[in-house]
């Protein structure tokens, strides 16, 4: 195998983990990174998946005692009990959507028109959510009442279109829904954990006579630097919201869903 590959590799991994915890849309950004790039990994979208666990170690890792905590006082805290159930539910309507129609979603979605639209009605709709949101009501997850975190996981399941961005939807359906901003960027990155988990599992199932030695020595490649991009990115993004907001996020989305359907009409490219 080329080191061209491993170096395109590298670079989508950065990407992954520089854009799956911003409201920016990582699979957006994979599609039109891959599709400039030519790259051809592993069949079913696997390899764009996996790399996303690089992602969610880094937050296992940020969060490693918070997590540990949580799992250690379930038996007798109530609200480490409310946090897991939370997340459960949260995570529901991606699972169920995504076994029922992830396939048609992949087949029919996955292209860079249907990118750049997304990239530019989210754009809008996070600069106005930033101006329409009402007081926050909630700013602890282990208060999060359960008809709450069900909500914010069906605005998560719209993230399933491309371009949308499961962390702009949840972080928005959130925050339009009275949480705190803290609070609420910080649900959406521990419902990564149980939805990218079970995306990737269910995609490499689903390809596993497919899969080669090639492709899991891309797959790691893509972790490892998926993991470190992460890393950075989380722990420098709740102190940036925190005094400045999301509407740098917008107008990066708005602009570039400009750029690229200027790109697509002057290379007269159709999906």
């Amino acid at each position: 195998m080329h080191l061209d590959i491993f170096l395109q590799t590298a670079l989508i991994g950065i990407v992954e983990g520089l854009t799956e915890f911003l409201p920016v849309s990582s699979t957006g950004h994979l599609i039109l990174v891959i599709d400039l790039l030519g790259f051809r990994g592993p069949n079913g979208h696997v390899f764009e998946i996996a790399i996303q666990l690089g992602a969610i170690l880094a937050i296992c890792v940020i969060y490693r005692q918070r997590l540990w905590r949580v799992a250690r006082d379930a038996p007798v805290d109530p609200g480490a009990r409310r946090f897991i159930q939370a997340v459960l539910l949260g995570f529901l309507p991606a699972a169920v959507i995504g076994v029922f129609a992830g396939g048609f979603i992949k087949s029919v979605l996955f292209s860079p028109w249907v990118v750049a639209v997304s990239l530019i009605v989210g754009g809008i709709a996070i600069l106005v959510i930033e101006r329409l949101k009402p007081k926050p009501r909630f700013s602890e997850l282990e208060r999060f009442p359960a008809l709450l975190a069900l909500s914010i996981g069906l605005c998560q399941a719209v993230a399933m279109i491309p371009g949308v961005s499961r962390s702009g939807a949840t972080i928005m359906g959130a925050m339009a829904l009275g949480v705190e901003r803290r609070a609420a960027a910080e649900f959406s990155f521990f419902l990564a954990i149980p939805t990218l988990l079970g995306a990737t599992a269910y995609d490499l199932y689903k390809n596993r006579h497919d899969l080669s030695l090639d492709d899991a020595a891309l797959i790691a490649v893509g972790f490892v630097f998926a993991f470190l991009s992460a890393w950075v990115v989380v722990r420098a993004l709740l102190a940036y919201i925190s005094r400045h907001g999301f509407d740098v996020f917008a107008w990066y989305r708005i602009v570039a869903g400009f750029v690229i359907i200027g790109v697509l009409s002057v290379t007269g490219t159709r999906g």
